[in-house]
């Protein structure tokens, strides 16, 4: 793809935005323009782009308004929305008639929905992960000491539980150990169910979280990063497994050596 001369970020929580400030300016992208979420983006992007607008989430209508205003005809979807935000959504009148059409109300149905209203106000939401393909998992132990015989057959296991559950848009994380599913994720996001699992199985817990089967890469896209290392560690999990070239580590060689320092074994596949 043709790097864009001006770039909008709909600016979820986290480092994610930051990061792909960064890395779309070191790609050479001229401008950038992000819409920020009330009580969940991190004031410090407006630092690192050219214009940043607050708005609540739900306004989709101000999203699309802003983001033709600015003639912005590339986009990109980058960190979460907090789970108690989405249950105090207050739409506007274009939101309102997109999640009315909808048979299925779920993350998935309604960010497709969210991108092809993009789309027909002439903005294209590119992969999540454009800008940071560095960043992504690679095949094989990328961090930590080779996994036991029972942490390898706890990884198999995850990963046949994980891609069902996400199969069913129930959550894309599970916990388990010595062939017990621990936790699954629903609603509360994988670091509160890292927690819950955890506190179940002591010591020796294994972390799956998988991307969905044909996920859409413009949203969504399983991310950890650092935060979830340290949970991980301070509920003594052992390892994490992740979908190798379809999980985003955010800021990769820091997230690896927290890992190794932690004592906490990183895999893909």
């Amino acid at each position: 793809m043709e790097t864009p001369n001006a770039l909008g970020i709909i600016a979820g929580s986290g480092a994610y935005p930051l990061l792909l400030a960064d890395a779309a300016r070191k790609a050479g992208v001229q401008r950038i323009v992000a819409a920020a979420f009330t009580g969940e983006t991190n004031p410090q992007l407006a630092a690192k782009v050219d214009q940043l607008e607050w708005m609540r989430v739900g306004q989709l209508a101000r999203l699309c308004s802003f983001f033709r205003g600015a003639k912005i005809s590339h986009a990109i979807m980058a960190g979460q929305i907090a789970p108690k935000n989405l249950f105090d959504l207050r739409p506007d009148w274009k939101a309102l008639l997109l999640i009315a059409r909808l048979k299925r109300r779920n993350a998935e149905s309604i960010f497709g929905a969210i991108a092809d209203e993009l789309e027909g106000s002439g903005i294209a939401l590119l992969p999540a992960f454009t800008f940071l393909e560095s960043e992504m998992a690679s095949a094989g132990l990328m961090a930590g000491r080779p996994l036991s015989r029972r942490e390898e057959s706890d990884v198999e296991f995850g990963f046949a539980i994980a891609k069902e559950i996400s199969r069913l848009n129930i959550g894309q994380t599970v916990v388990v150990r010595s062939g017990t599913v621990l936790a699954v994720e629903a609603f509360e996001g994988t670091n509160e169910a890292i927690r819950r699992g955890a506190a179940l199985g002591q010591k020796g817990a294994v972390v799956v979280k998988v991307a969905k089967p044909n996920q859409d890469l413009r949203f969504d896209i399983p991310v950890i990063g650092r935060e979830t290392i340290a949970i991980a560690a301070a509920a003594h999990v052992r390892v994490v497994a992740v979908n190798a070239n379809r999980t985003l580590l955010l800021e990769r060689e820091a997230f690896l050596a927290a890992a190794v320092a932690a004592n906490v074994s990183i895999l893909g596949r």
